[in-house]
């Protein structure tokens, strides 16, 4: 693979990397309050978090005012540590992602973490913080991730959080009524998503599995997401996670270019939400294990891919799951397989 240390953090057909060296990265709640007019959204004093430099461009073609933090992290890929220490949550991120992914780790803290650190220099002249993410898994973690930053660096502050209902590849237009709709977070919403980003970060998935049949109230699209999620766990069949079986699947239909196979990931898997980056980390991941090869530029699949679809053989006895995480399970230790028959996980016996 070639040396990419960019966190592209921009869901579905639009998370393109930004550069080569650069890392962009159980309670019932209130019923939605929706919060703001026009004329009220003029004077209030905002600070918008966004999720990925992406949206950037289309918010300043937009009308609304205020001030600007990009997240620019992908924490629904690889390791978390479960830590309300903000500076060695931070270490250890940067280590794992340093080593696992190329990223550097000077450029992690200066475009990542300093630019979120911001906020902080931005709460006293703010009036209210507004979210915006879309539905999707790479969306959503980032989203509960932004919600533990603020507990844990802006907690004398206690400003209001509002979160918009972010359509689907937004236009500029949309963004202003999208904020007239957005939803004041109520304090059952805070302790709901500060309860399920610490699941994020266990070592089990399963209070994450019972987090995925809940209702969510605010956080409406957490379910989803984490039930997609939970499919990447290994097949307890095949060993394939959900995004390897259906590349393995497509590529046994015909053989495809890169970005044309991501363009049907994006199409038929958009809950996932993921960036270009994190599909090459997979694919390249496939290739090294010899269930797809490469030639004339195009991705075919092999014999031994062909004979994992079949369930003839395990791809977990061809890839190696070590310093492979989850969230904040490790994937090389954990005793849980995704059963696919059965839409739950089950614990095997390693």
């Amino acid at each position: 693979m070639a040396s990419v240390v960019v966190v592209a953090v921009v869901a579905g057909p639009v998370a393109v990397a930004a550069s080569v060296d650069l890392v962009v990265a159980l309670v019932a709640v209130e019923a939605p309050a929706e919060v703001g007019n026009s004329i009220e959204n003029y004077f209030m004093r905002y600070l918008h978090v966004l999720n990925g430099d992406s949206a950037l461009t289309l918010f300043r073609q937009s009308e609304v005012s205020g001030e600007i933090i990009i997240c620019r992290e992908m924490m629904c890929e690889g390791k978390v540590k479960y830590t309300n220490n903000l500076s060695a949550f931070f270490e250890s991120r940067a280590k794992h992602l340093q080593y696992h992914y190329g990223i550097d780790r000077k450029t992690y803290y200066s475009h990542v973490v300093r630019e979120l650190e911001k906020m902080v220099f931005f709460a006293s002249s703010t009036d209210e913080i507004v979210l915006w993410f879309e539905y999707d898994l790479f969306s959503q973690v980032n989203l509960l991730f932004i919600l533990h930053f603020i507990a844990n660096s802006l907690f004398d502050k206690q400003l209001p959080i509002s979160i918009v209902d972010l359509p689907h590849h937004p236009t500029a237009e949309d963004l202003p009524k999208a904020l007239n709709k957005r939803i004041l977070l109520q304090s059952d919403d805070l302790a709901l998503a500060a309860d399920i980003w610490d699941a994020w970060c266990m070592d089990t998935p399963m209070l994450l599995e019972t987090i995925s049949k809940m209702s969510t109230g605010n956080l409406k699209y957490i379910p989803a997401a984490i039930t997609a999620h939970l499919k990447r766990f290994p097949d307890a069949v095949t060993g394939l996670s959900i995004i390897e079986s259906y590349f393995l699947l497509q590529l046994a239909l015909g053989s495809y270019r890169w970005y044309e196979l991501y363009m049907l990931f994006w199409r038929d898997l958009e809950i996932y939400g993921f960036s270009n980056f994190q599909l090459d980390v997979l694919v390249h991941r496939m290739v090294d294990a010899g269930v797809i090869d490469e030639r004339e530029q195009l991705l075919i699949i092999t014999s031994l891919g062909q004979e994992v679809l079949d369930e003839q053989e395990n791809y977990l006895d061809y890839v190696s799951l070590e310093h492979r995480w989850l969230g904040g399970v490790r994937l090389s230790t954990t005793p849980w397989r995704w059963d696919q028959s059965r839409n739950t996980l089950v614990e095997v016996e390693k």
